[in-house]
């Protein structure tokens, strides 16, 4: 397994790991890129570490992965919408600081027209932010799925109960700066030319799967592409734990 750490801008926490097989004899003829935006509150409590055997597995199984590192509550500059601007650009990197780090016969197995995002809780919401944000393209690359894991994605429902996590990461309460909320939240996002899987365990107790289902009946309605996966006695974590359903269901979205 080779991994390379390589930096998408300036400040400490604006890098990620890029991870793809060593060896050419296991390269398969097309690499699919995922990018993986971990979760945990939006804090420094938690980093792009949580994904890394995530990471490693997804790129054992062939595809090109890019776990990525955002600025957190807690970092000089971090906040709305500044962790966000940090994932948008993390994922534009694939026009510029991804390719130049790879070897052109490794360069040329990518597929950069089948780019997937993969968010988890905090993460999904960036991921789909940041997607939206981009209208599911880059200047190279096309943006066909946004895996949704567990996620955040409806922030002003999360502010009006004024979820701690949601206001430290906007910077105040949700009567304060309602509008700020909206602009942020995945539910609120107009429909994007990529196909969204949110993928929910029953046992979250931290998200309840609810948030999943009101989000894809939502932006289905407006005409966004996307549907809803729910994985029986599951909960929060099995994200992160490559022997759960939760991730074989991800994998078999990811088609890896």
């Amino acid at each position: 397994m080779h991994r390379t750490k390589i930096a998408y801008g300036p400040e400490p926490s604006q890098f990620g790991h890029l991870y793809h097989v060593a060896s050419a004899d296991d390269r398969p003829d097309r690499m699919r890129p995922v990018v993986l935006v971990h979760g945990g509150y939006w804090t420094t409590e938690f980093s792009l570490t949580i994904e890394s055997a995530i990471a490693r597995q997804y790129a054992e199984r062939g595809a090109l992965v890019w776990n990525v590192e955002y600025r957190r509550i807690g970092e000089a500059g971090a906040g709305w919408p500044a962790t966000g601007t940090d994932v948008r650009s993390a994922i534009e990197a694939f026009d510029t600081e991804i390719p130049d780090a790879l070897e052109p016969d490794l360069r040329a197995c990518v597929d950069w027209t089948d780019v997937a995002v993969v968010g988890h809780s905090a993460g999904g919401q960036l991921a789909l932010w940041s997607v939206a944000q981009l209208r599911a393209k880059t200047a190279s690359t096309s943006i066909t799925t946004v895996v949704a894991q567990a996620s955040a994605l409806d922030l002003v429902g999360a502010g009006r109960a004024a979820r701690p996590s949601v206001e430290g990461l906007m910077g105040g309460p949700y009567d304060a700066m309602p509008e700020r909320y909206r602009q942020a939240s995945p539910i609120e996002q107009e429909p994007f030319d990529a196909h969204v899987v949110a993928i929910h365990g029953t046992l979250d107790t931290a998200i309840p799967v609810d948030v999943s289902r009101h989000y894809v009946e939502t932006v289905c309605a407006r005409g966004q592409s996307a549907e809803l996966i729910v994985v029986p006695d599951e909960g929060h974590d099995a994200f992160v734990d490559p022997r759960s359903v939760c991730n074989r269901q991800t994998l078999r979205v990811l088609g890896i």
